[in-house]
């Protein structure tokens, strides 16, 4: 009736196991290698320098991706972030989602014009916005229900508030 499993059935059962869990770890591997590669060419600015002259100065310099942007890590009131620098945005623009891990609370509705038609958002007040070694305090900002992911517009809000010169794929911010 029943059939005993012979050694080598068994050596073999627990090979083909072996095997597939070798698959499963090196596709595991090969899909974190693969993530990082991609976070690193849709944001290069992961890690940002700061340096300081003489004169008081702060600056960073931010390469460009792959797509012609410029996205940087930063901060909102101390909470991790990524930023996509939007010189056509008025405002710091967050994601409705991102602005509720951060602990943004929504204020007054606006209406927005963007490229795809105006839109209804809602103020909300940064107390610190930070990229690298740059900090500004009380920005104006707003949390957008339309937008999608986790990426934010860091507008003219902020970008008025600094210098910044673009040379090739390097964009120079600089702080006074």
């Amino acid at each position: 009736m029943g059939q005993q499993p012979t050694e080598q059935s068994e050596t073999h059962r627990m090979g083909r196991g072996m095997m597939i869990a070798a698959w499963a770890i090196g596709l595991g591997l090969l899909s974190l290698l693969f993530g990082g590669v991609l976070d690193d060419r849709r944001n290069p600015n992961q890690q940002i320098e700061t340096s300081q002259g003489m004169d008081g100065v702060r600056e960073i310099r931010l390469q460009r991706n792959r797509y012609g942007h410029y996205h940087a890590s930063g901060t909102i009131n101390g909470e991790p972030v990524e930023f996509m620098l939007d010189t056509g945005a008025s405002d710091v623009s967050i994601p409705d989602r991102v602005a509720r891990r951060v602990g943004l609370e929504r204020g007054a509705q606006q209406h927005y014009s963007t490229a795809n038609g105006t839109i209804i958002a809602y103020t909300t007040m940064l107390e610190r916005v930070g990229l690298g070694g740059l900090e500004l305090r009380h920005i104006r900002g707003s949390i957008n229900p339309h937008m999608e992911g986790e990426t934010i517009l860091l507008g003219m809000s902020v970008l008025k508030q600094l210098e910044f010169t673009q040379r090739g794929d390097t964009l120079i911010i600089r702080q006074y």
